[in-house]
């Protein structure tokens, strides 16, 4: 077993919540802060969906004319907060705005930034208004574009850490476990040289997959390169914060991952 990760129940931070700004989802920094602190987190961040240029999926995330607003919020909940409130993004790969992405996480000062794909094209392979493009899809051509966007969204390293990584099985297509090794490896070898860390993301167990991201599999796979993990509930309510965290510190102790140095991280002064 990997030395820092705990022998007992103590349970990690959660450094994957979302606020009603993102307008999917409900609460402020202050209500998921109060939540974490009564179920016993050491500490959480606020990753909520960042501001895309040109006004790319205005549905799912704040405007930028809000983020202003999502930072006083933030610090709101760090004045108050009997836990540590990280202040943080999670921010889509869309390789047409990645640079602009990356110019503007630049100008900021965040703790912690998580890094996901959510399209492909334009379509959003894991929302269920858009699940039945799934029955005419090739799985493994899907997962191979899906991949190659989180490799290439690695190599600029546009975050520190990698969120929901098998985010395609949301609705249980994937895959022969021999060809998600062919496509997964590659990506892992990257993360690990970049020192990224991987996200156990315990959403999917509530979703039709029925299962945390990523997979056991993917996470031994992470394991054996020294990829570290960060765990997160992906709350899109408040009182789902820290949600079936002990079932994900049990699956990081069974896969052999350790937690990840960020998991240990304070707000900046």
């Amino acid at each position: 077993m990997p030395e820092n990760v705990p022998h007992t129940a103590q349970s990690p931070p959660d450094y994957h919540t979302h606020t009603y700004l993102c307008k999917h989802a409900e609460g402020t920094p202050v209500d998921y802060a109060f939540h974490a602190a009564g179920k016993g987190l050491p500490a959480i961040a606020v990753t909520d969906h960042s501001p895309m240029p040109d006004d790319y999926d205005p549905e799912h995330r704040m405007a930028a004319d809000r983020f202003a607003e999502y930072r006083n919020l933030i610090r709101c909940a760090q004045e108050v907060s009997p836990v540590p409130v990280l202040a943080g993004v999670e921010v889509d790969y869309v390789p047409r705005c990645a640079m602009a992405v990356r110019d503007w996480l630049q100008r900021q000062s965040l703790d912690i930034v998580l890094g996901s794909v959510h399209f492909l094209d334009y379509w959003a392979f894991d929302d269920p208004s858009q699940r039945y493009l799934w029955d005419s899809a090739d799985v493994i051509a899907v997962w191979k574009k899906y991949f190659g966007l989180v490799r290439a969204m690695v190599e600029m390293e546009l975050c520190d850490v990698v969120a929901h990584l098998d985010l395609p099985k949301k609705f249980g297509r994937r895959p022969p476990l021999k060809v998600q090794r062919e496509i997964v490896l590659p990506v892992l070898d990257l993360i690990a040289a970049k020192g990224m860390a991987v996200e156990i993301n315990t959403s999917g167990l509530y979703h039709p997959v029925g299962e945390a991201y990523p997979s056991p599999d993917i996470l031994s796979w992470a394991a054996e390169r020294g990829i570290g993990v960060t765990f997160g509930s992906d709350a899109h309510l408040p009182e789902r914060v820290g949600a079936a965290f002990d079932l994900a510190v049990g699956l990081a102790r069974e896969c052999g991952v350790a937690w990840h140095p960020l998991c240990h991280r304070r707000p900046q002064a």
